[in-house]
């Protein structure tokens, strides 16, 4: 398991959010289209001060107890949820969130269709890549699977296959912009600290940026 990341300095964090924004300008982007979501997993709670210091107003959490814990201590940060989501996890997560990022089960459907309500949104989880094991619809199955969400679907998140190359990853994030494209679904969650910039290229409207903010 990966270590906390203390000691948190917001300025360090303010010139880190200044480069990444001159790195969306680079890419043609105009850098208000793509939202900056700070992960939080390895954040501890008294560390999430500093990036509100910093100025950073939405992040991701992936635990839904940690989530609790965060958006009562900072209910004026927009909160998503982004990691896998456990449909015994649902009722607890949706009153703190934004959107759920990770929605990829029957049975998250199911808790969504009891708990869920008119203003919930979320985006639906797409295995790409077709990777053995890994979370997320297959591409083929996303139609029946968005037809069936008791809630409104929103847009579309990816995790690629795990490269040290970001251009490895642009395949697999521009096929998941063809599919948002092609079902009018105007958000892409796509793209984390080793690939944001290929993800940016490709049409990502949020970014979920860890260590390349904070260090």
């Amino acid at each position: 398991m990966a270590e906390l990341i203390r000691g948190i300095d917001a300025s360090v964090v303010r010139d880190n959010l200044a480069r990444v924004r001159d790195e969306i300008a680079g890419t043609g982007r105009d850098p208000g289209e793509v939202e900056l979501l700070a992960a939080v997993k390895y954040v501890p709670l008294e560390d999430v001060g500093a990036l509100v210091e910093a100025g950073i107003d939405v992040m991701g959490e992936n635990r839904a107890q940690d989530l609790e814990a965060k958006a009562a201590a900072h209910p004026d940060v927009t909160w998503d949820f982004i990691g896998h989501l456990q449909s015994r996890k649902v009722k607890q997560v949706l009153p703190h969130v934004r959107y759920v990022h990770s929605v990829s089960t029957d049975s998250v459907l199911n808790q969504l269709e009891r708990h869920g309500t008119p203003e919930t949104e979320v985006l639906v989880e797409v295995n790409v890549a077709g990777e053995e094991g890994k979370s997320g619809i297959a591409p083929a199955e996303l139609d029946d699977f968005v037809a069936r969400c008791p809630v409104r679907v929103v847009g579309l998140m990816t995790m690629p296959p795990l490269a040290e190359n970001p251009e490895d990853s642009r395949r697999w994030f521009a096929a998941l912009a063809e599919l948002a494209a092609d079902r009018g679904l105007r958000q892409l969650s796509m793209g984390t600290s080793q690939d944001y910039v290929v993800a940016i290229e490709e049409g990502a409207t949020i970014v979920r940026l860890g260590t390349t903010l904070y260090r």
